[in-house]
């Protein structure tokens, strides 16, 4: 009988594999972070969290869908009312989308207000503006699969938005819908778009983490360790942590189980019918600023440009804002007044998407996306001068 494979000091690989790991969890364990640390410091945990269970709830849906387009609305009804705990599976991979969402939200407004993108942790918010597009992207390939009327209808409506870019706008709308109006050749490749990119998201994640302990963590100060003092990630951040995950766990039950109508379209309970369109078409709530500052625009392509440009312009964010100095510099109150701002100009452009863009929605929504944008091309290139009015 064959024994086990054994390393040169005597141990078993697998002895020796339990180890490296053990190794590498006491020093992830001891890794130093800044002691001034807050609650908004506990949002990348929640992610993951939540990201784990994305994938094992995706992972088993997949197992019982059919990507086409006279089988897959049945399919998604088969998972619900005959796969085991099937219509809890898929409620909770619902659920979870506008969870991960609004925590993703959350984390990209806390590096905005705290300005964790300045030097040298540029390599960290890039890496996370890059998370966010694709997340971005996955969750409205995922919102395509259900095949109901507004999975239909948003997929031609982003086609068309494609479409409308010179020069390749009707080649990048063929290769999207994979014919003249979506279909069949559409769900195929927005499942492998969805299966594939949750993956990547998985990989991109834990290279995320890794920038993140290279150049260290930010803090609410923005001061050095030295001087605000460290503390190991464990136990002094992993409690909190996992205080923060019960929280949401909370909060994810009664949404699940007591209002689903907050994360649920009813008209995406029906089967996609191409000879009907619905009265107002509309995306998931996470899309909706963008979806509102592409409909403020008389124009496709002018309305693209700008909905997509309010993604982008998130990268050029580090150069948007220079640093200057060791501490954050710009006065308290004109940070929250400019958060105040980016805040309620997304939501009120989000309203305005979710109704017909005329009359007044019209004006919120223009109003809105110039608050947007004034946030970016105005706020943060002022704050060099700000921070020659006060310290915080």
């Amino acid at each position: 009988m064959a024994g086990k494979p054994v390393c040169q000091n005597g141990q078993s690989t697998g002895q020796t594999l339990q180890g490296h790991l053990g190794a590498r969890a006491r020093a992830y364990g001891r890794l130093p972070l800044p002691a001034d640390l807050n609650w908004w410091w506990t949002v990348g945990a929640i992610l993951c969290a939540i990201l784990a269970l994305m994938l094992l709830t995706g992972l088993t849906l997949t197992l019982a869908y059919t990507p086409d387009a006279g089988l897959a609305f049945g399919s998604v009804e088969g998972i619900e009312r005959r796969l085991p705990a099937g219509w809890l599976l898929r409620a909770m991979h619902m659920t979870g989308a506008s969870f991960f969402m609004l925590a993703l939200y959350v984390h990209v407004l806390r590096g905005l207000y705290y300005r964790s993108y300045q030097s040298p942790r540029i390599g960290v918010w890039m890496s996370g503006c890059v998370l966010l597009a694709m997340a971005m992207i996955t969750a409205f390939a995922g919102y395509v699969l259900p095949w109901g009327q507004m999975s239909y209808w948003g997929a031609d409506v982003a086609g068309k938005a494609v479409g409308a870019l010179p020069l390749i706008g009707g080649w990048l709308e063929g290769v999207f819908l994979g014919g003249d109006a979506p279909g069949t050749p559409t769900l195929h490749r927005m499942f492998a778009l969805h299966f594939g990119l949750a993956f990547l998201i998985i990989g991109m994640v834990m290279g995320h983490i890794a920038v993140v302990h290279a150049r260290g963590s930010s803090s609410p100060s923005a001061r050095p360790a030295g001087v605000t003092g460290v503390l190991p990630f464990h136990p002094y951040f992993t409690v909190r942590d996992m205080l923060a995950i019960v929280l949401v766990a909370v909060a994810f039950v009664a949404v699940l189980c007591f209002w689903p109508e907050l994360i649920v379209e009813p008209a995406n309970y029906r089967p996609a019918n191409p000879l009907h369109t619905p009265a107002d078409i509309e995306p998931e709530w996470y899309f909706l600023p963008f979806y509102g500052m592409m409909q403020a625009v008389p124009f496709k392509l002018g309305g693209l440009l700008l909905s997509g440009g309010a993604v982008a312009v998130l990268f050029a964010v580090p150069w948007l804002d220079r640093k200057v100095g060791d501490g954050q510099g710009v006065p308290t109150l004109a940070r929250v007044a400019a958060m105040l701002l980016l805040v309620c100009s997304a939501v009120a452009t989000a309203f305005a998407g979710a109704h017909h863009m005329q009359g007044n929605w019209l004006l919120v929504a223009r109003l809105g996306m110039v608050g947007y944008y004034a946030y970016f091309l105005a706020y943060l290139p002022l704050c060099r001068i700000l921070q020659q009015g006060g310290r915080v």
